[in-house]
């Protein structure tokens, strides 16, 4: 079984980090534009520093990274082996905490900026994420459930095993036990 809602997400999450970082580097808009598709109107007359290349360049290379990191989620989501889901954990794990980290930098930036606004909208996206990451846990771990035999399958076989080696057993201790139809001792 693939993970549908799991490979959605991570392709989303790809291309919502990847536009943010594209829309970053464009030289007509920058930074302002790139918190504008956030939610968050920002005049760059107003903020000069916004459009300097040593704030856009490190901001759009932590966002490529981030949705290089959800391109690998996806992949993993895609060709993973549904029975061993740690692979695939540990890569959507660090791909939500490096977004989480990315949209942290940002409301730091923009409070010393003084931008107004920002940690509303990033609290949003936070949890966007959060919700995200929610949800793509319990799909893995629920087609890992349902791969794994349930616990009523084990312990009925176990009991049916236990049920099979009792006449052995009663055998091997040397008891009669009397309960047993195959065990009747007595009579040999």
């Amino acid at each position: 079984m693939r993970h549908i809602l799991s490979s959605f997400l991570a392709l989303h999450w790809a291309v919502v980090f990847a536009l943010l970082a594209f829309i970053c580097i464009d030289g007509n808009r920058g930074l302002a534009a790139a918190l504008g598709v956030l939610g968050v109107a920002v005049q760059s007359s107003r903020f000069a520093g916004l459009e300097n290349p040593v704030v856009v360049a490190p901001l759009a290379v932590a966002l490529l990274v981030v949705a290089a990191l959800f391109c690998w989620a996806f992949v993993e989501a895609l060709f993973s082996d549904p029975t061993n889901p740690d692979a695939t954990d540990s890569v959507v794990r660090v791909a939500f905490i490096c977004a989480s980290g990315v949209l942290s930098l940002i409301v730091v930036g923009g409070a010393a900026q003084g931008i107004n606004g920002l940690l509303m909208v990033v609290a949003v996206q936070l949890a966007a994420l959060l919700a995200s990451y929610v949800a793509m846990l319990a799909e893995r771990r629920s087609a890992l459930a349902a791969a794994v035999p349930g616990t009523g399958e084990t312990s009925a076989a176990a009991h049916l095993m236990a049920k099979a080696a009792a006449p052995a057993l009663s055998r091997i201790s040397g008891r009669l036990d009397t309960n047993w139809p195959d065990t009747n001792l007595r009579d040999r």
